[in-house]
């Protein structure tokens, strides 16, 4: 047996390997059968991947990897992160064999089942004992692989004292080749090379196969070479499907890599001896029940037999329990020792491990603020930098836009290797909670989906960016909403507006994306006081992510505007029960509602109420009466929004809408708003015409116009 690293080949001797190299051969074939099975059961499933990955799973969860399966959420545990997710079924075996009590071999069964309560979906997620992440999408698992890394990294550097480490897990990733091809994951890799994070292990499960055909259809690149640039140490297995050995010893290489995250490179066939092995069609779908059994037939098993795991198989597998919860058992005294000798400190660690926030969190917000008028990033500021500073558990970052999205507090540290130093000067350590993540907008949300999931609301990530580039970082915004994970996102310059960069960086159709997203709160608050309402909101939201949403451009302060308003989705900021008409003012253009509700009173004796909706989710959570009570729609008082956004989603709460339907145009943001008709008489006169059609039958109630 030969590991290459970097060129250098090493000898290894492992006797607590060797000494169970006998039953290897037979654990190996057990389970390639049970994946065959699993897949035959229900004629479906991507068997080819797990059976080809066997001899990993068995080095990772037997030899190498600390996890404790009866107590699966021990903090300390080694994080993995299966990114090529469609193998689930390499996962969800190994849980079963492992010893994992919700995993049993009736559950195992219900892969592709038709059952509601089945622990084994089509690809991992994050509900289930023994799943870090939900991966599916390809690329996002390695990214969030990064991040918890990067908790790990942080955690250390933080809490840990000579002789008490109580934070230093590693993090192992499986990728496929596909997770090579996807610019998240190339970006993740990127940032891993970048900071140094040694503590994670990347294992290439190099099959040279995708959906397609042959990975040289569409890549030939030298892969090793990509990662030695990347900042990555190399690491070759030749013989992935049966050198348990030779992957065990690339393993421990990789967790004592003192510099570098490692990228063991592992060669192994898709469907390893079946009749399509080594071919795309290996990848997603079953072998036939004729080839399952020549698979058995070939391996000495029983071609009638089904979900074979014999006695030998078992025991192989029998200690790991015992094994996790001595872990568990030291790891707590190591911590009640901690304690003792640093009780502040220990008292602070053990509550981020229940992710708990210090109880006066929101005495840190100003209660007050400036009169001048503000822009709503500058006020994102000012409400949120002091509890930045005050609190370890939220790491803050940017897509290289700290001038612009005001974030940086006074005296913060930059997340880095503390051997880097920069040519302008910015330099940190791992302590750090401050993270430029460069311009990579898709990796810094799905990374820090990663440094989310290290363990609930343990470190509470945020990032930053102007609105229109979370169009790029969708996918894993979304990725974390449907994990349930606590992520803000501040994205600023968030309307037409922000002026002369023009419909690029104008998000007229942003916001009906992410407004239509389950469990996602997006936020628009329209003056400071707002905007302290929506960090609040979305601080409190323990299991959803959140988009606060805020202008570039100065915006009025108002007296009427709240807080607690803002909790609650919409509120009235300006009453009157004689009105005959209902405004909805939206953000950056809340106050244009309250101009034009005055102007029309005053110029054509037009009585409007204005309601202020920062948040479409929030509004829905509300009680029936609240929500009719601040509409007023069931009096059948007409309502109009404000929002120089596409209009889709209005039409639930609004008769009319004064949107957007094309994209933004070049120039100066008070241009902007008055080429588009965003000036108060512009908008009186709409919505006067629009009363004037209504009396008039020529708009029928319940019919949305957009004007």
């Amino acid at each position: 047996m030969t590991v290459q690293s970097n060129g250098v080949h090493k000898s290894s001797a492992l006797p607590w390997v060797q000494k169970l190299s006998k039953d290897h051969d037979l654990v190996l074939k057990t389970f390639r059968l049970l994946i065959a099975d699993l897949c035959q059961q229900f004629n479906g499933g991507h068997p080819g991947g797990a059976i080809g990955m066997a001899a990993i799973g068995v080095s990772l969860w037997k030899y190498v990897m600390r996890y404790a399966p009866h107590t699966p959420d021990f903090f300390n545990r080694d994080r993995f992160v299966l990114s090529n997710g469609h193998t689930c079924l390499f996962q969800y075996s190994f849980l079963h064999l492992t010893g994992y009590k919700a995993m049993t071999l009736d559950q195992l069964k219900s892969y592709h089942s038709d059952r509601v309560d089945a622990l084994c979906p089509g690809h991992p997620e994050i509900e289930h004992e023994g799943i870090e992440v939900t991966t599916g999408p390809l690329g996002q698992g390695i990214a969030n692989a990064v991040g918890l890394a990067m908790a790990t990294k942080n955690l250390a550097a933080t809490y840990n004292r000579p002789g008490y480490d109580v934070v230093n897990n590693h993090t192992w990733c499986v990728i496929g080749d596909a997770c090579l091809q996807e610019g998240v994951g190339l970006e993740a890799i990127s940032l891993a090379g970048h900071f140094r994070l040694n503590n994670l292990t990347v294992i290439y499960d190099n099959n040279q196969i995708t959906c397609d055909g042959s990975v040289d259809l569409t890549n030939t690149e030298d892969v090793n070479a990509k990662m030695r640039a990347c900042g990555w140490e190399v690491i070759d297995v030749e013989d992935g499907c049966f050198d348990i050995e030779g992957i065990v010893r690339a393993l421990e290489q990789g967790r004592s890599s003192r510099e570098k995250p490692t990228f063991i490179n592992v060669r192994t066939v898709i469907g390893l001896d079946s009749s399509v092995a080594g071919t795309a069609v290996a990848h997603g779908a079953a072998f036939g029940i004729k080839s399952v059994a020549d698979l058995k037939a070939l391996y000495g098993f029983n071609p009638d037999g089904h979900f074979v795991i014999g006695e030998t198989v078992r025991q192989f597998f029998e200690e790991l329990p015992t094994r996790g919860e001595q872990w568990v058992q030291e790891w707590n005294q190591l911590v009640g020792d901690y304690t003792a000798k640093y009780p502040e400190l220990g008292a602070e660690f053990q509550a981020r491990v229940r992710g708990e926030l210090p109880a006066n969190w929101q005495s840190y917000i100003p209660t007050n603020f400036p009169e001048k008028a503000t822009a709503s990033r500058a006020s994102s500021g000012l409400v949120f930098n002091p509890i930045a500073n005050n609190i370890n558990n939220f790491m803050v970052g940017t897509a290289d836009l700290s001038p612009s999205v005001n974030m940086i507090w006074l005296g913060k540290v930059d997340f880095q290797h503390p051997n880097l130093r920069t040519n302008c000067n910015i330099n940190g350590n791992y302590s750090g909670r401050y993270i430029h993540w460069g311009v990579r907008e898709h990796a810094m949300a799905a990374v820090s989906n990663g440094l989310a999931a290290y363990a609930p609301n343990t470190i509470i990530p945020v990032t930053s960016s102007f609105f229109m580039f979370y169009l790029y970082a969708a996918p894993a915004v979304r990725m974390g909403a449907l994990q349930h994970l606590q992520i803000i996102h501040v994205a600023t310059h968030d309307s037409i507006g922000m002026g002369e960069d023009g419909p690029t960086h104008q998000p007229i159709e942003l916001a009906a994306l992410y407004r239509a997203m389950p469990n996602i709160l997006y936020i628009r608050p329209g003056d400071s006081e707002e905007t302290a309402g929506a960090w609040i909101a979305a601080i409190n939201a323990k299991k959803t992510p959140s988009i606060i949403s805020t202008s570039r451009h100065a915006l009025p302060q108002l007296t009427q505007s709240r807080r607690d308003g803002v909790a609650r989705g919409a509120y009235v900021l300006s009453e009157d029960e004689s009105a005959t008409l209902t405004i909805l003012g939206v953000g950056a253009e809340l106050s244009f509602a309250l101009e034009v509700a005055a102007k029309l009173k005053a110029e054509k004796g037009i009585v409007a109420r204005v309601v202020s909706f920062p948040c479409q989710r929030l509004f829905e959570q509300q009680k029936l009466d609240y929500k009719r009570d601040t509409l007023r729609r069931h009096r059948g008082i007409p309502a109009i929004v404000i929002e120089p956004y596409a209009p889709n989603g209005w039409e639930r709460y609004a008769d009319a809408g004064v949107c957007i339907r094309r994209f933004g145009y070049s120039l100066p943001g008070k241009a902007a708003y008055k080429f588009f008709g965003y000036e108060i008489d512009v908008l009186t006169s709409k919505i006067a015409g629009y009363l004037d059609q209504v009396r008039s039958d020529e708009y029928l109630r319940g019919e949305f116009v957009e004007l």
